[in-house]
């Protein structure tokens, strides 16, 4: 029986190795016929036609500005210390809450490299540090602040300081 075992084993083994076996016919067609496409290329270059080019001129549009009603949109009241940063006005966009001061601070450093002016501040009611991209004194300049936030930071959202 352990024979006959080892005589099934030899002959799969045989049989595995020889059929991996690459054909060196098919490797020699591939080549001819990569050189008899490139010497094609060579003969017939292809001709670039040059594209004529219309400038645009851009139409500018007087921008109205309609004013928003912003009395239905949901602001956070929450009383936080700032931690790092020149102090906070009424309603500030928070992109982001960390239980760590150290993942707090790495989206402070992006956002400055972005170019807002974040902060840090810490909610010790709840041990969260938040992480504000802008602040301002109105409302309505916070929801657009934040709407602009969105596209980057879609969980964005405001913050009235206590």
């Amino acid at each position: 029986m352990k024979n006959l075992f080892l005589l099934g084993m030899g002959v799969s083994l045989v049989f595995a190795f020889s059929s991996c076996k690459s054909q060196e016919s098919a490797y020699k067609k591939a080549y001819e016929k990569a050189k008899q496409q490139q010497a094609a290329a060579i003969e017939n270059p292809v001709q670039e036609t040059p594209v004529a080019v219309t400038p645009v001129t851009p139409v500018t549009q007087p921008t109205q500005t309609t004013p928003v009603d912003v009395s239905n949109v949901p602001v956070r009241s929450e009383s936080v210390n700032v931690i790092s940063g020149n102090g906070l006005n009424n309603y500030s966009v928070v992109c982001g809450s960390f239980s760590l001061q150290a993942n707090a601070e790495r989206l402070q450093k992006t956002l400055k490299n972005a170019g807002y002016q974040a902060q840090i501040a810490f909610n010790s009611g709840n041990g969260m540090y938040r992480v504000i991209a802008s602040t301002f004194a109105d409302k309505a300049s916070a929801v657009q602040s934040r709407d602009a936030l969105r596209s980057t930071y879609p969980d964005a959202w405001l913050l009235y300081k206590k």
